[in-house]
């Protein structure tokens, strides 16, 4: 999934309608006169020049992370179905039965599968009703991080049972280390592209939403501005009202 690509609209929305102000002071010519030097027409123009770059920014970064989510997620498909084929392969050996329960854990936790099934609602409020307290892990081995971890103690694990020695070639402990180390990269592939993204929209928001100097606030005080020189009736400000100017939520 994209990262909240859908709220960059919004910023593009708000230096798009910027230009579009700046485009109905320029054909207002010299009637367009405010006192205040940063919503001059010179100070509005550099003002969309400088933000240009940082939203930009931001566009070119976003590609690099969907990238990299995308490759996690094709690395880390075929897990689940690895591991159980793991386990089924210590099951064909002469391994205790602790092996076995201990490598079953770990294939569950691989798997966000629990070891016992959750309560349902009339289960949790018939406990309740009998005064009982409910307690229940939280399933979220599923995050990617977690489940390479969890795939490196797998590994540690079978390579401790002297009769874990497969044949196939992907269930090798050998394999199962390469593609933790493959499942650590592709993680680290995704924060370092999340970093650099997160960072440009830092840089961006400073320059569109920084209080009174920013392009947002400016945006509104040249409105107010054309509203008071020109009047609440007047042509050009019923031109320049239409074009909003958001901020977002906090």
């Amino acid at each position: 999934m994209s990262m909240a690509k859908t709220s960059e609209t919004s910023h593009l929305k708000n230096a798009t309608n910027f230009d579009e102000l700046i485009a109905y002071i320029i054909s207002y010519g010299a009637t367009y006169n405010p006192s205040r030097a940063s919503i001059q027409l010179t100070a509005l123009k550099a003002l969309s020049a400088s933000a240009k770059p940082y939203l930009t920014a931001v566009h070119d970064a976003l590609p690099a992370y969907d990238s990299a989510v995308a490759a996690r997620k094709v690395a880390f498909a075929p897990v689940g179905k690895l591991v159980t084929r793991v386990n089924n392969a210590i099951k064909a050996t002469e391994t205790s039965e602790q092996v076995d329960n201990n490598v079953a854990t770990l294939v569950r936790k691989l798997q966000g599968r629990r070891a016992t099934p959750k309560k349902t609602a009339e289960e949790k409020a018939a406990a309740l009703a009998a005064g009982q307290t409910i307690v229940e892990k939280s399933s979220t081995h599923l995050d990617f991080i977690t489940r390479a971890d969890n795939l490196d103690e797998f590994t540690k694990f079978l390579s401790s049972v002297p009769l874990y020695a497969p044949n196939e070639e992907e269930l090798k402990v050998t394999a199962l280390t390469a593609l933790h180390n493959d499942l650590n990269a592709k993680n680290t592939e995704v924060i370092n592209a999340e970093v650099i993204v997160s960072n440009a929209r830092i840089a961006r928001n400073k320059m569109l939403y920084t209080p009174l100097t920013g392009l947002v606030d400016i945006a509104l005080d040249t409105k107010t501005y054309i509203k008071s020189a020109f009047g609440a009736t007047s042509p050009q400000y019923k031109q320049i009202s239409k074009l909003k100017f958001t901020k977002p939520r906090s």
